[in-house]
This record gives structure tokens, sequence and C-alpha cells, in this order.
């Protein structure tokens, strides 16, 4: 591998070990949502975050939760922006969880091997592939930046509403 190769490998980890702690440090925010909700602590709370396994049953939950019957359009309205705008930024963290690298040949771009199969009608497709280019260490790069702010801005409806911090 020439400099070039690990040059952009670095950057591709380093850029993937942001995505995640931003991501995961974000999501952990539900917690609080799940608490305030269920008026509850955030000891009962971390054992309910913890128990759904998957970002989707979290994000479901808190949202199901927004949406009960009686529950006043300015807890359930902001909470339901914030969730939705957490489910948007979740793709390209998926795509570069779940999948495993290689470098292009010819490029030396790093690629994405999508680690799912995808059911057609009569065949399925493996390992679809997708080239990590500058465009789209600018995209992780963006949804890093919208990350820290979707934390910030979480944070603060959390202490606005007055749920468990």
């Amino acid at each position: 591998m020439t400099d070039d190769f690990e040059a952009r490998f670095d950057r591709l980890i380093l850029l993937v070990g942001k995505l995640n702690y931003m991501w995961t440090n974000t999501e952990s925010l539900l917690i609080h949502l799940i608490a305030g909700l269920t008026r509850t602590n955030k000891d009962i709370s971390v054992i309910i975050f913890l128990t759904l396994n998957t970002t989707r049953a979290r994000i479901d939950l808190v949202e199901r939760l927004a949406k009960m019957e009686g529950r006043p359009p300015d807890i359930r309205d902001p909470i339901l922006k914030h969730t939705q705008r957490l489910s948007k930024l979740s793709g390209i963290r998926n795509r570069y969880n779940h999948c495993i690298y290689s470098f292009d040949p010819d490029s030396g771009n790093p690629k994405t091997i999508l680690m799912r199969i995808a059911d057609r009608k009569t065949d399925i497709k493996l390992g679809r592939q997708d080239t990590v280019d500058e465009g789209a260490m600018k995209e992780i790069e963006k949804v890093v930046d919208q990350l820290s702010v979707a934390n910030r801005d979480l944070w603060k409806l959390i202490n606005d509403l007055g749920f468990p911090a």
C-alpha cells in the first residue's frame, strides 16, 4: 500500500471513528427523553434503552411515547422533530458501520462493501460496493457536524422540558 493509500485510509478511519463517537453520544440522549416521557429516573431509562438493541427500536419507542394520547404538542412536536432528524442521520452511520473496507486498485480510493443480502424477485445480490471518494469523505464530515448540532439541540430540549439530566 502506498503512502497515498495509507493517508486516505487513515482519514477514512478517523472520520468513521468520529462518526461513531458522535452517533453513540447523541443516541444516548434518548435515555433522557425516555426518562422524561415515562416519568421515571435515569437508571430505569438506561435499562429500557439498553434492552432495545437497535437505534430504530429506541427511536420508535421515544416517538410512540411522545405521540401518546394526552401528550401536549409543545412536548410531542419538538421531540418528533429531533427523532426524525436522528433517523435521517442514521443512514450514513449504518452505511459505514455495516460494511467491510477494501481499496480500488485503479483510483486508490477506499471502497465499502455492504454486508447485507439484497433479495430480489428471482435472485440475490451480495456486497454492494461504493467508492469512498472525496465527496463521500465530505459527506461523512457534514454528518459529523450535523450530529454535533443535533447533540447540542437535544440537550437544550431535555433541559427546556425539565427531563432528567
